[in-house]
C-alpha cells in the first residue's frame, strides 16, 4: 500500500501511521503485525500513485508495476528492490480509536546509489514536492481526493 504520512516518533526507530478497514494492507497488518516501510525516489511517484489507486485484494502490485521483491532479513514481507531505502518494521501497539499503528523498525537497508536520487512528499491534494519543486498527480489520484481539496 502507499501511505502519504508516516509520524517519526522521537529519537527512536518507532513510525506511526493510520490506515483502516477500509484498506486491504489494514487486515494484513493485523494478521501479520509486520511491513515493510519502501522509501521511492521521485522518479517513481507515477508509480506510487498507481499502486494507491488499486487494492492488493485483486492486484499483484509487484507485478503489475514492474517491482521486484528482495527477501527481507528480519519479517516476511517483502523489500522493494527499486526503492532508496527499506525499513523493516514490526507492530508494537495499535490504537484503535484512531486506526493508529506504532511500528518499531528493526532494521533497515539503504540502495548505495540512492543518495543520488530525490525523495518526495504528498502535500495532500494530490500533488507532491521533491526538492522543493511541486508538480501534480491529481488526475491519477481524482478518485482519492475528497471534495473540495
Amino acid at each position: 500500500m502507499t501511505i502519504s504520512w508516516t509520524l517519526v516518533m522521537d529519537f527512536t526507530p518507532k513510525l506511526a501511521f493510520v490506515t483502516g478497514p477500509w484498506n486491504h494492507s489494514f487486515h494484513a497488518l493485523m494478521e501479520t503485525k509486520e511491513c515493510v516501510i519502501a522509501i521511492p525516489s521521485a522518479d517513481m511517484s507515477g508509480t506510487v500513485v498507481g499502486i494507491g489507486t488499486c487494492s492488493g485484494a485483486d492486484t499483484d502490485k509487484f507485478c503489475k508495476f514492474g517491482l521486484t521483491p528482495a527477501k527481507a532479513k528480519a519479517v516476511k514481507a517483502p523489500l522493494i528492490a527499486e526503492c532508496i531505502a527499506n525499513i523493516e518494521c514490526r507492530v508494537i501497539d495499535y490504537v484503535k480509536k484512531h486506526d493508529l499503528f506504532v511500528l518499531e523498525g528493526v532494521r533497515a537497508w539503504i540502495d548505495p546509489d540512492g543518495h543520488k536520487r530525490r525523495t518526495f512528499h504528498a502535500v495532500g491534494d494530490g500533488t507532491f514536492v521533491a526538492d522543493g519543486r511541486r508538480f501534480s498527480h491529481r488526475a491519477l489520484m481524482a478518485g482519492k481526493i475528497p471534495p473540495g481539496v
